[in-house]
């Protein structure tokens, strides 16, 4: 079929982004800026992309088919959306720490890690960040931006990976840790 321009929409960035009761969002140059209960965030954009307001819900354009301009199409839609999530109900992460002895607490504004090693790790919590210890062993990382609770919580895992042998270690609740045998025993 020639002549015929077949505009492909991308699946994320098409559908529209609910705005809550209580969030305010605005579009300033080319600055988002989302306010809410839990806090404010700021992002910039790319000049090809523009926001459009209909009542409750933002609708996210794109002033061209070229590939890159595509791509920030579902990625501002998906980065307004963690937005917008963020500051009206939050975001945590949860970390789990096995192993004899392992242990973590919360001290004022520093998160004490007992992992293993002949001196404790000591972790300073940021400010919109905060870490909960559950029964010694599940810390719960809590904050209003998508993007630093996951940094955070990369940051403690990287301190003590899972080992696949007996599992020590501090891993994510969801993450599953593949096993290896290890030696057998000699007769």
């Amino acid at each position: 079929m020639h002549g015929v321009v077949e505009v492909i929409m991308s699946r994320i960035g098409k559908i529209p982004v609910n705005v809550p009761a209580g969030v305010k969002v605005d579009f300033s140059g080319e600055l988002i800026t989302v306010e809410g209960p839990k806090g404010k965030l700021f992002q910039k954009y790319h000049p090809e992309i523009a926001f459009e307001r209909e009542g409750d819900a933002i609708s996210v354009k794109r002033a061209n088919d070229k590939k890159q301009t595509r791509a920030y199409h579902g990625l501002y839609r998906k980065l307004l959306s963690n937005m917008v999530t963020g500051v009206s109900t939050g975001f945590s992460k949860i970390l789990v720490i096995t192993g004899v002895g392992f242990r973590a607490e919360v001290q004022g504004n520093i998160l004490v890690l007992s992992i293993g090693y002949s001196n404790d790790f000591y972790v300073g919590i940021p400010e919109g960040i905060s870490i909960n210890v559950e029964t010694g062993n599940r810390i719960i990382i809590s904050g209003f931006d998508k993007q630093r609770v996951g940094e955070i919580s990369a940051q403690i895992r990287k301190l003590r990976p899972p080992e696949p042998y007996k599992g020590k270690g501090i891993r994510y609740d969801n993450e599953k840790i593949r096993r290896k045998v290890g030696k057998s025993g000699v007769k």
